[in-house]
């Protein structure tokens, strides 16, 4: 809330800050919020025009020149069916004319489905939406302030909190199930284990090509048959198809044929990372990671023209004095939102991630990485800012109240994006003449400033805008405390999304588990 122990004592005696708190916490249409999904950025590129179409040329010369390597034989005949060039030393090599008429056959616009439409995500411009990724090993317990390995029901948790908060917008798996033995077993929990948890749109990944057609056959069983997953497939696929340096990855390839072959949208995700698997240079980088993704937007339209694919341009940084991954670094910032400003200059949607913490707890230096990140990626219009929450210790470790927290980061980062309101309304000088020519001198309980103040404003759910005073009278509370409440609070009454007689028939044929 505003600064209310600054408002006069007359307007608290006459009931004015409980009418405020009361006008806060009624629900909003999802129109009149001040933040939601999908919310237009764009307004920051740190590439120039020129710039852009340099990494562009340099990108089709590398496809050329280079090539890639290692593509599975399904691949090579996709692909050179379509015009690539399979050269003696086993590389594919892409005529500029053939990636230019693949680009234009590849899908824009697209939609990626929640089961519940309410969550669907609309990837079209600049249109932003934030969620969750990374595949950690381990979870942060802020009792001991250490470090456990992650499992199946930590996944599941995760999941069913990412539901009930607004500002992440979709799940995709945060943690692997290191509790299951069996890869398929494990693939199967990652996956039931989300859509138990949310109806929000999930991102999962498959460890072997021939666990796809069992994960295919629980899709089918969640959404109600074949036909019903097919008119709207409310999971995609993350899939790692290439190894970089310009590699393809043969399993992950033949992984995405098979989901294309069923249905399912896929990320074309390349991550390599700079000074180790792509160049030091951030734009270069850049290059590299357009070079590949570009490889996969022919390898898709080649052999399905206009699947949903989401140019998934995900390099990471090094720290070059240890070679560890930086993902909470400026650099990484940089790298993301330029990524972000090519696919923008493709026209196509696109996803990298945002978000990481090297820190390996929920503290100031988390703050700082994740917000910075963030932000720049939402404000250079990134479609799908991924592993945007809840990840630390670059990417190792998942904290469940650092995604409660992330919550109220985003929300901030989201009221960026948005921008300044200029209309006639905004500008209109009559409230001013009002309160100030003879009125009452401020603008405390003006019809304008009551009607914005949901609207034009957002609040925090966690964080706290106490005064010294209110603090210390309401026992000094802290941030970490009023997190793992949140967490706690949302968790004991997140119940499950999928229907019972469902859940029966999924449990019978499979092994689960999570509670």
């Amino acid at each position: 809330m505003a600064n209310d122990h600054c408002a006069p004592a007359k307007a608290r005696r006459n009931g004015g800050r409980g009418a405020r708190v009361a006008l806060r916490a009624a629900p909003l249409e999802e129109t009149l919020r001040p933040v939601r999904a999908g919310m237009s950025g764009g307004q920051y590129n740190p590439l120039s025009a020129a710039s852009v179409q340099r990494l562009h040329a340099a990108a089709l010369e590398a496809l050329e020149v280079i090539g890639l390597a290692n593509a599975p034989q399904s691949g090579i005949e996709i692909m050179t069916r379509a015009g690539a060039i399979l050269g003696g030393d086993g590389r594919l090599r892409y005529p500029r004319a053939l990636v230019e008429d693949m680009l234009a056959k590849a899908a824009r616009g697209i939609t990626l489905h929640g089961r519940d439409p309410r969550y669907d995500l609309h990837l079209e411009g600049t249109r932003v939406h934030y969620g969750t990724a990374g595949a950690a090993v381990h979870v942060v317990d802020l009792e001991t302030n250490s470090y456990r390995e992650s499992t199946a029901q930590d996944l599941h948790d995760a999941a069913r909190l990412v539901h009930h908060l607004d500002n992440v917008h979709f799940f995709q798996r945060i943690c692997v199930c290191r509790d299951v033995v069996d890869n398929f077993d494990m693939d199967i929990n990652t996956l039931y284990g989300a859509l138990a948890g949310t109806t929000k749109h999930v991102g999962t990944s498959f460890s072997d090509p021939a666990h796809v057609a069992g994960s295919f056959e629980l899709l089918h069983m969640v959404a109600g048959g074949e036909e019903a997953w097919r008119a709207r497939p409310f999971v995609s696929n993350s899939n790692c198809f290439v190894v970089p340096p310009m590699k393809f990855a043969e399993e992950s390839c033949v992984t995405m044929e098979a989901c294309i072959r069923a249905g399912m949208p896929v990320l074309l995700l390349s991550a390599g990372q700079a000074g180790a698997t792509s160049p030091a240079p951030i734009a270069a980088t850049i290059v590299q990671a357009v070079a590949e993704c570009l490889a996969g937007v022919v390898y898709v339209n080649a052999m399905s023209p206009g699947h949903p694919a989401v140019f998934g341009t995900w390099p990471f940084v090094s720290d070059l004095r240890t070679g560890a991954m930086s993902g909470g670094s400026a650099e990484q910032a940089l790298l993301t939102a330029g990524c972000a400003q090519m696919h923008r200059f493709y026209g196509l949607p696109g996803g990298a991630a945002s978000g990481i913490s090297d820190s390996k707890l929920p503290d100031m230096q988390a703050g700082w990485e994740q917000g910075i990140t963030n932000t720049l990626a939402g404000l250079a219009g990134l479609n799908l800012c991924y592993e945007a929450v809840g990840m630390h210790a670059s990417l190792l470790g998942f904290s469940f109240e650092s995604i409660t927290l992330g919550d109220d980061l985003l929300g901030q980062a989201l009221r960026c994006v948005r921008g300044i309101d200029v209309t006639e309304d905004s500008v209109s000088l009559e409230v001013m003449k009002e309160v100030c020519l003879g009125g009452p001198g401020h603008y405390l309980g003006t019809d304008q400033t009551l009607k914005l103040m949901q609207t034009e404003y957002i609040y925090p759910a966690v964080a706290n805008r106490m005064s010294p005073k209110e603090w210390g009278e309401a026992g000094r509370p802290m941030l970490l405390d009023a997190a793992k409440k949140r967490t706690a609070d949302i968790l004991a009454m997140a119940p499950s999304q999928i229907d019972p007689a469902t859940d029966r028939a999924v449990r019978s044929r499979f092994n689960i588990h999570f509670t």
